[in-house]
């Protein structure tokens, strides 16, 4: 029993790695790739935002049936190995090969790659510490998440600047190594898979006639039946459609200042988010084990329009770094509140990771049309404009969320499932 305690630990200690290395190569190289076309390969913001859109929409596309796929296969850490290998081949594509359809499709393989990690994550967390520890698992996720990438936002600024933007792509590939490291550290005889994809840890154990173990799970319509499920999705397209096309938008500003290194405020602006990110991952992940999910929630609504209404105040790189404090707190509450609520609602369901992709896919299409909006806007009638825009649909967003979302969090845990958190925290 203390043998497997140990290498229980070893997995959780693996999954805090990967939780730092993935956070440098989950969503490709991001605000990079837009400061990189934009001041490397002078295109205009309606080419950098279609390519935005293209790749975008492709990760949306793949969402819904990765997290289906995550939900019915065991083999989770072959799932984040393979997207690491897909981000490594897609990152050195991108610059060896700098044409349109070259990096369109380069970057639609990486968003195809990043939509395994999310989903994938949250269900080896869940499937290791259970029901009772996945608050404060989520949050320290989110702290390691953050803390790597300020690592990375920072190895990738200095990359930019004093040696090359197209070097950034290479140290992406680097990062994709380590990831593959880690994944292979965790021990997949850790990983509680009836919980990984949602399933009832106390539910009846069926045998079926080739004697492996019959897992039972709801039926698909039960998760589109549930209003509150409904409801929250509203809720996560309208905040990442006022949210997506900010910071490119802040970087396309910064591309155009003079006098600025927009790599080195890129980077500034990313590391700036990711700090206040930092403690606030496991500052939520406790209050969420003892509070409602609403009220906490509703705090990374009311921050967005405020943020946005911000940008339009100048265009200082120092201020537009500054206002990027709210980024984190807006998207560190994001991050560990919609898992909670999508595992509050699909408990016992055995579709934490479809409902997972198809939260994403909505939340990718909302995504997509902010950049291709954003692109339209600030071309059309220029940034303040375009930040503006941003600003009424957080507003909307914020209203309906207050109104509409009901508070999902249930009575206590099972005792038996709290065994994973007191597990955790030996």
């Amino acid at each position: 029993m203390v043998t497997r305690s140990v290498k229980h630990q070893g997995s959780l200690k693996a999954l805090d790695w990967l939780n730092v290395f993935l956070a440098d190569i989950q969503g490709g190289v991001g605000p990079f790739l837009v400061v990189y076309l934009t001041s490397s390969l002078h295109w205009n913001p309606s080419q950098v935002g279609l390519v935005m859109t293209i790749s975008g929409l492709t990760g949306v596309i793949a969402q819904t049936p990765i997290g289906g796929l995550v939900d019915r296969l065991r083999q989770k850490r072959s799932l984040i190995i393979i997207a690491a290998v897909l981000i490594g081949i897609s990152s050195i594509a991108t610059v060896t090969i700098p044409s349109f359809p070259v990096i369109t499709i380069s970057q639609s393989f990486c968003a195809i790659a990043g939509a395994f990690f999310g989903p994938t994550i949250a269900a080896i967390s869940l499937g290791l510490v259970g029901r009772g520890g996945i608050e404060y698992r989520l949050g320290r996720n989110q702290t390691l998440s953050s803390s790597g990438n300020v690592a990375a936002a920072m190895l990738a600024g200095l990359i930019g600047h004093f040696v090359a933007q197209a070097a950034i792509f290479y140290f992406m590939a680097l990062m994709s190594v380590a990831v593959i490291v880690c994944a292979f550290k965790i021990r997949k005889q850790d990983i509680n898979y009836r919980l990984a994809r949602g399933g009832d840890e106390q539910e009846s154990k069926e045998i079926q006639e080739d004697g492996k173990e019959k897992v039972n799970v709801s039926k698909f319509t039960t998760l589109l039946s549930d209003r509150r499920l409904l409801i929250f999705a509203i809720c996560a397209v309208l905040f990442h459609f006022a949210n997506a096309a900010m910071l490119p938008l802040v970087g396309e500003v910064l591309a155009h200042h003079q006098g600025a290194s927009p790599t080195l405020f890129m980077s500034a602006c990313i590391v700036t988010a990711q700090l206040v990110m930092i403690p606030l991952g496991i500052l939520v992940g406790g209050r969420a084990s003892k509070d409602q999910r609403k009220p906490i929630f509703l705090i990374a609504f009311l921050v967005l329009p405020i943020r946005a209404v911000l940008y339009t105040l100048s265009d200082n790189p120092f201020f537009l770094v500054s206002v990027q404090l709210l980024d984190g707190v807006g998207g560190g509450i994001f991050g560990v509140m919609q898992l909670l609520v999508i595992a509050d609602l699909t408990k016992g369901t055995g579709h934490f990771n479809l409902a997972q992709g198809a939260i994403g896919t909505a939340v990718g299409i909302g995504a997509s049309l902010s950049n291709s909006l954003a692109g339209f806007v600030a071309k059309s009638a220029g940034y303040n404009a375009s930040f503006l825009t941003m600003a009424a649909i957080a507003t909307v967003a914020l209203i309906f969320f207050w109104f509409f979302m009901p508070e999902t969090k249930s009575t206590a845990y099972p005792v038996s499932s709290k065994s994973g958190l007191a597990t955790f925290r030996e």
